[in-house]
């Protein structure tokens, strides 16, 4: 791109605050143009304000800048926000951002579920996109919108069911059982005395979200509203002590009888292309779905970082004696699972003309 666009990042200090600020510092079509966060960090300099845990440096196009108020008044010349806010402070900040004509992508729970609000995995449904229109309509918009990315979790199973009911139509019944990583808590998020040695099996919030956004995400857009899919899902969430990498044991059960084969269900996971690798994004992963052949993969210490952290890996693709199939999966938590999915949502809209 000849001229990079300019983003604003609220909530810049935390966890995935610093995520959207490691993933943009190379990125070709955006740059950080402002930072806001709470009042107790506005008006340092982002390195005093910020307690750094990525694995990289804070960019040196960062460091110095002043972290301002979460208020629109700032984020003058920004036509992207990432908003990586808490859930507590993120529904009234976000909407007047919106108010002030900004292009809002959101990490936040509030508003995933509002009908007019698209909730898009990039790697899934960005044809949600079209709700847009609507959605400027009903809030009296020329430029601004509001877009969600989906609970981390969720994001990986959706990941995988999408393909599948690309090539055999509706699911019917999916269970699935939840490894999530500590960093999807935040800093300082899960007590050592905690997690340490032990599993924690809840996750407030949790399995609600997966069990709702699932078929908000796998629904299809019809003239002015989304339709959900036909598809229960049952969640049961657990965190343990891993950094990053949700790890999820997925059963599915498929509308049409007989199921498909293994080998086709493994076929379509390896085939499946996404509308952001067909417009060429640059966060898009070579492979939206890595099968693992091992029986013993995928494994978040060693897999969790491939394809960037931008896809997600399957492997244990098997039958089931109660559900059609089985298998396993693998979604960074906080790349593909936060504030990848956003940055990502942000290129497609790009794409498609909406910034």
């Amino acid at each position: 791109m000849s001229e990079q666009i300019g983003v604003g990042i609220l909530g810049a200090t935390g966890t995935v605050g610093q995520r959207f600020i490691q993933l943009l510092e190379t990125h070709p079509l955006f740059y950080v143009k402002a930072i806001g966060a709470s009042s107790r960090s506005a008006g340092k300099e982002y390195h005093e304000a910020v307690n750094w845990k990525m694995t990289t440096l804070i960019p040196d196009s960062v460091a110095k800048m002043i972290v301002h108020p979460c208020e629109p008044e700032y984020f003058e010349g920004c036509k992207v926000i990432f908003s990586g806010l808490d859930s507590s402070v993120a529904g009234e900040t976000e909407l007047a951002f919106l108010e002030a004509e900004f292009a809002v992508f959101s990490n936040a729970k509030n508003h995933r579920m509002n009908p007019l609000v698209p909730l898009i995995v990039p790697i899934v449904n960005p044809e949600h996109f079209d709700l847009i229109k609507q959605q400027r309509v009903e809030f009296k918009k020329s430029k601004g919108f509001l877009v969600t990315n989906a609970n981390c979790s969720t994001t990986g199973l959706v990941s995988a069911l999408k393909p599948l009911q690309d090539a055999f139509g509706p699911l019917s019944k999916v269970v699935v059982t939840t490894m999530q990583a500590i960093s999807g808590a935040g800093y300082p998020g899960v007590p050592s005395l905690d997690i340490l040695g032990n599993v924690v099996p809840y996750i407030s919030g949790e399995e609600e979200k997966m069990e709702e956004e699932a078929a908000k995400i796998l629904g299809t857009f019809s003239t002015n509203h989304i339709v959900d899919a036909p598809l229960a899902v049952s969640a049961s969430c657990n965190r343990v002590a891993v950094i990053d990498g949700h790890t999820e044991s997925v059963f599915v059960e498929f509308a049409r009888k007989p199921a498909p084969s293994l080998e086709e269900i493994t076929k379509v996971f390896e085939n499946y292309v996404s509308e952001a690798q067909k417009l060429n994004c640059y966060s898009a992963p070579n492979k939206c779905v890595v099968v693992c052949k091992q029986p013993d993969r995928p494994q978040p210490r060693l897999d969790a970082l491939l394809e960037d952290g931008h896809g997600v890996l399957v492997g244990g693709i098997r039958k089931c004696n109660i559900f059609d199939f089985k298998f396993t999966l693998l979604v960074h938590n906080t790349i593909l699972g936060a504030a990848g999915s956003a940055i990502m949502n942000a290129e497609i809209a790009v794409k498609k003309g909406l910034v």
